[in-house]
This record gives C-alpha cells, sequence and structure tokens, in this order.
C-alpha cells in the first residue's frame, strides 16, 4: 500500500504530558524494518505508571545490552530516556512494508505484538514496545527485527492465522500477563552457586548451616552475625561487621534469624533482582509492622517466605511451585471491577479448577454489577461460588482467604490481605506498587501463616502463546473485557478515564475510526446503531468490529 509521509499519533513528551500530534512522522523501514498499521490497541494501567513517571520509568531508559549501539541508531522508533514516546502495547499490526532484510515477517501479514524484550537490558529493567520503543497508539509504528527477535531466534510478532477479531486478539496481551502472574515457576530452594548472607540476631543451628552450605554451595558466602561462625562449617563466611559493611543489592538468597524489625527493614536494601529472603524468626516476634519492599515483589521479582521456628526447611516449604490457584481454594480479587480485575476472575473462572470460590471486591456498585454480567453465567455455568460484594458497604466478614490477587497499587491492601489470609495463604501482588515503594507488613502473622507473597510484570512469549491459543478454541473469549471503544482523538481522554476508573473493562483505540471519541458500548445506539446490533448480550464481538471498521472505511 501507499503510506503517508505523516500520521496521527498520541505521544507522550513528558511527565503527564499527552498530546496528539497530527503531522508525526511515517518513518519508511531500513534494511531490518518493517512498517506496520495499527490495527488496534488496548489502553492498560500499566499506560499511566508510564505516564507519571516518563523517563524516570525503568522501561523507559536505554538499552544497555543485547543490541549494538549502531543498530540503536538506526532505529527511528527507538526513544529513551527524554525523546516523545509513542504509548500503547496491547495492538495488533498489519506489516505494509519491510525491508531486504527481514526474515521473521512477510508484507500483508497480520501479527500479535509481544511486548517485552527481555533480552534487551535496561539499567533497573528490559526494553518494551510502547516504552523504549514506540508503541501502538498511532497509524503506523516501525519495528526491527534486531528488536523482536530473540537471541535464539523466536519472533515476538507473533503471526496471526485464524480468522478472530484483532480486538480478541489484541487482548491477549493483557490476559498473558494475568496468565503469567498465575502460570509463573517459583524457586522452591537457595540458589546453588548463588550468593548468600546470613544475618543471625538469634543464634542459629549449626548443623543446620552447615548441611545448607554443603546442598547449595555457594559461590559468595557472607555473614553478619553477634556468634562467632563454628570453625566445621564446610565453608568459612566473609565476615562483615554489621549491616552497613554488605552491599546492596548483592544476594541471591538471605537467611535471617531472629525478630529484630530494624534488621530486616535494611535487608531489602541488600537482595538481588529475583532474589530470596528467608526469615526464621527463633520463637521471638517481631512485635510491631516492618517496612517491607512489597514494590520489588512485583518488579524485581524478590521473595519473602517465613517460619515462626529456626528451621530454614520449615519457610522454604510454604514456596509454591506455581502461582496456580488451588483446588477448593477461596480467592479474593481487590479492586475487581477494574479491567484487569475482570480478567483475573474471568481467568479463574474458566480455569477448570473445581470448588473454588470467587469473592470479588470493588468499591464500585456500578462495575460490581458490569462484572457480575459477565462473570455471574460463568461461574453458574462452571458449577463455581462467585460473590461480589463492595469493600466499603458490605465486606465479607469471617472469611480467610487462600489466594488474594491485589488490583490497586497500594501497600495498605496488600497488609490487609496478609490479615485476612488463610494458612498457606498466596498473595499476589499484581498492582504495579513501584520498586522504590515500600509499606509496613505483619510479618508476624506472614511468619505464622506461611504466607507467600507473588508478583510479576508482563509477560513471556509463552503466556502470550497460551493465551492466543485458549482463544483461538474457544475456552476464553477475551472480548469480554471490552468496555469502550475510540479513535486515536478519543485515546487521551481514554487513559484519563482509564486514570479515574470510570469505565468498568478495557478502552479499545481503533486507528482508523478517525474523530471517535470514547464511546462505551451501551452508548453506541446513539450514533452507532449498526454496531450496537452486533453485539452480543451487550458484549463485544466480531461481528461489532466489523460494522465499526465499515462505519469509518
Amino acid at each position: 500500500m501507499q503510506t503517508p509521509s505523516t500520521q496521527r499519533a498520541v505521544q507522550l513528551v513528558g511527565p503527564d504530558q499527552l498530546q496528539l500530534n497530527g503531522a508525526k512522522a511515517v518513518h519508511q523501514p531500513g534494511p531490518h524494518q518493517i512498517l506496520c498499521r495499527v490495527e488496534v490497541c488496548g489502553l492498560c494501567f500499566s499506560d499511566l505508571k508510564l505516564l507519571k513517571q516518563f523517563s524516570a520509568h525503568v522501561r523507559k531508559s536505554p538499552v544497555l545490552t543485547g543490541i549494538t549501539e549502531g543498530a540503536l541508531k538506526e532505529i527511528a522508533a527507538y526513544v529513551p530516556n527524554e525523546a516523545p514516546t509513542v504509548p500503547g502495547h496491547e495492538a495488533v499490526v498489519t506489516v505494509v512494508a519491510a525491508g531486504p532484510g527481514v526474515e521473521k515477517c512477510k508484507v500483508g501479514g497480520r501479527y500479535l505484538v509481544q511486548t517485552d524484550y527481555r533480552w534487551l537490558r535496561t539499567a533497573s529493567s528490559n526494553a518494551a514496545f510502547g516504552y523504549n520503543f514506540e508503541g501502538g497508539l498511532q497509524e503506523f509504528v516501525l519495528l526491527d527485527e534486531r528488536v523482536y527477535v530473540a537471541p535464539d531466534g523466536q519472533s515476538m510478532m507473533i503471526e496471526i492465522t485464524s480468522d478472530k477479531s484483532s480486538s480478541a486478539l489484541a487482548l491477549c496481551e493483557p490476559w498473558a500477563c494475568v496468565e503469567d502472574a498465575y502460570v509463573v515457576a517459583e524457586r522452591q530452594t537457595l540458589k546453588a552457586s548463588g550468593r548468600l548472607l546470613i544475618v543471625a540476631d538469634a543464634k542459629p543451628d549449626a548443623c543446620v548451616i552447615d548441611k545448607l552450605l554443603k546442598q547449595y554451595t555457594p559461590a559468595k558466602f557472607a555473614c553478619v552475625s553477634a556468634f562467632p561462625p563454628p570453625p566445621a562449617l564446610a565453608m568459612q563466611p566473609e565476615k562483615c561487621a554489621d549491616l552497613a559493611a554488605v552491599p546492596e543489592n548483592a544476594f541471591d538468597d538471605i537467611l535471617y534469624f531472629g525478630a529484630n524489625a530494624d534488621s530486616v527493614e535494611k535487608l531489602f536494601a541488600k537482595l538481588a533482582p529475583a532474589g530470596l529472603l528467608v526469615i526464621c524468626q527463633c520463637g521471638q516476634k517481631f512485635g510491631r509492622p516492618v517496612t517491607t519492599a512489597v514494590g520489588r515483589v512485583h518488579y524485581g521479582g524478590i521473595r519473602i517466605v517465613g517460619t515462626p521456628g529456626s528451621e530454614p526447611g520449615d519457610a522454604l516449604r510454604s514456596i509454591p511451585a506455581t502461582g496456580e490457584v488451588r483446588k477448593g481454594d477461596k480467592l479474593n480479587v481487590i479492586g475487581a471491577g477494574g479491567p484487569m480485575g475482570v480478567m483475573h476472575v474471568v481467568r479463574n473462572l474458566c480455569q477448570g479448577v473445581p470448588g473454588i470460590s470467587v469473592y470479588a471486591g470493588d468499591l464500585s456498585d456500578e462495575r460490581l454489577a458490569a462484572l457480575t454480567s459477565i462473570a455471574g453465567p460463568i461461574a453458574q455455568k462452571n458449577n463455581l461460588g462467585y460473590l461480589p460484594y463492595n469493600a466499603k458497604t458490605n465486606p465479607p466478614a469471617g472469611v480467610a482467604f487462600d489466594y488474594a490477587a491485589v488490583m490497586a497499587p497500594v501497600p495498605a491492601l496488600v497488609a490487609a490481605a496478609v490479615t485476612q489470609a488463610a494458612p498457606r495463604g498466596r498473595i499476589n501482588i499484581f498492582a504495579g506498587i513501584p520498586a522504590t515503594v515500600s509499606g509496613p507488613m505483619d510479618l508476624d502473622a506472614y511468619c505464622a501463616k506461611g504466607c507467600y507473597f507473588i508478583g510479576t510484570s508482563g509477560s513471556t512469549l509463552d503466556d502470550m502463546l497460551a493465551l492466543k491459543r485458549k482463544v483461538e478454541n474457544g475456552q476464553l473469549d477475551t472480548n469480554v473485557s471490552v468496555a469502550a471503544v475510540c479513535g486515536l482523538e478519543g485515546a487521551i481522554e481514554g487513559i484519563r478515564a482509564v486514570e479515574k476508573q470510570q469505565i468498568p473493562g478495557k478502552i479499545l483505540v481503533y486507528p482508523a475510526c478517525q474523530g471517535l471519541g470514547v464511546t462505551p458500548l451501551p452508548s453506541l445506539g446513539k450514533n452507532l446503531p449498526a454496531v450496537f446490533q452486533a453485539l452480543e448480550n451487550g458484549l463485544w464481538t466480531k461481528r461489532a468490529e466489523a460494522a465499526l471498521l465499515a462505519a469509518y472505511p
């Protein structure tokens, strides 16, 4: 197709500064690049994090490894630091032009974009589509094969061969983030040949320590303790005078013995990304809430386990193999009426796990009613419990939850989930609490119950493929989460609606629909009756999408 020289695009030009650029350049592809027409792009709560943080966001910083500096300079869509970016990472695109060196995509092909480029590391995270590489809130987007193809040859451009709607497939991205939160594989042991720190405010059992050293043979072993290590240990530690002398972000595993809240609060800074803190209280109590790095659970992948006793193995046994719900679990989705909350509720009601009960909490009766219209029939069909509640006016009383999924980035909600947890309760910190944010937690209760914090960020290619299969075989209809549609002219209004939680579901942006403002599905009957008539029981469909695009040829 003949592509124009300019296009309409939503750009983020500074913190909380969005603008619609009606004359953004359309860059023709270089040798390794493709130019794609954006079919549809969903708006996401994660867009708000980028909106507020802009260049401070961990995925807006420069790429440090995984691609040459020369290659990055050739990519007009690479926009790190203060450079204006185009948000939007839930996209389906069609390739309209390709350079001669492109091997993985073909002109005319339709593709679902996998957002995360996890092998392209930034200082604290990884590169991503819609962050330090321009995203889908524009008519055309430039992508580079040296970016979207992983070192193992897998392409993050997932070819679409089915006849499913662009909306259903674009929504695989946020649904895949939900999927990743449950299927994530958890490390259940200390890291073999890792970096181990032992901090002892109570005297540990020397035999237990020796056994662990022999089993995992750490490459680095340091110790902060008032108790001298026995000379018979399998290996002797590097001794640090106090915690101030311990380097930060340096240890894969930290074993802590005792219950000094001040000590534990200092330990989080010593954990490396994906590090594990094992707390053995040795019969003692903290006696006060402990300021805990809950933000790093989501963004840094750290994990925390504990036991009231002195045996680390007891704490390690509380680590599940995955984040999946279990048979008979009472599951509490906190913030269930929002777009991601709806996905968590529907996902678990469709997952095939028997005997579960999903408690769906929100502060808005309107959002709960919209959720119930979707989730209620699914729960009834699958013979599962579904109990919506307004968290302010009628919270469930006396219920101990086996699983909590937290949709709002509020540490106090995580703390409340610990209080409400059943023994071996799992608490999924799904909302992106910033990595720098901590909050007071009752770690006495956390250790006594054997609770476990889970947190994931983004999704993997395998997650996307799994969701695509679920959509294509009819196990899951991602379109149930669509609440409104718009064109690029409505995208900024849509992002603000997400910010203010005004729309009970996902907002989809169709760049082809020039001039269309944010239109909730029930409002389509006023100006777009043919689209409204193509809904099924008020839900978005492939027919509705076709009718919408036909109205904007």
